[in-house]
């Protein structure tokens, strides 16, 4: 991330690292209404079913997902977005390696998201 006095900038495709333990979460910039989440992940991994509590938005930026909502799944492959309202049930399948750029209030956390793969 780099930050000087009126900007900020960061990369989805730099220091990628898959894991095998489950995906990988990192904030990759925070606004004053945003925080910007990478999340990279292997085929076959999850995200099992929650809610946040503040609207999000999900881009699809390398691969596909299988994203469901409230029992409903939907493919989402690379450039698809999907915008969620606040305590939605929602879960991602990884079904090709992947790399999702999730976007979630300032007054939400990161810890939260890391939470979701333990």
């Amino acid at each position: 991330m780099i930050i000087d006095k009126t900007m900020i900038t960061a990369s989805l495709i730099e220091n990628i690292t898959y894991k095998d333990n489950g995906p990988a979460i990192s904030v990759l910039l925070q606004t004053k209404t945003s925080k910007e989440i990478r999340i990279v992940m292997k085929k076959g991994q999850l995200m099992k079913e929650h809610k946040a509590p503040f609207p999000i938005v999900v881009q699809v930026f390398e691969g596909a997902i299988d994203f469901g909502v409230s029992g409903t799944k939907k493919t989402l492959k690379k450039g698809d977005l999907i915008a969620l309202d606040e305590n939605v049930p929602h879960d991602l399948t990884c079904i090709e390696n992947c790399i999702v750029r999730l976007s979630i209030s300032h007054m939400d956390t990161a810890d939260r998201v890391k939470n979701i793969v333990k």
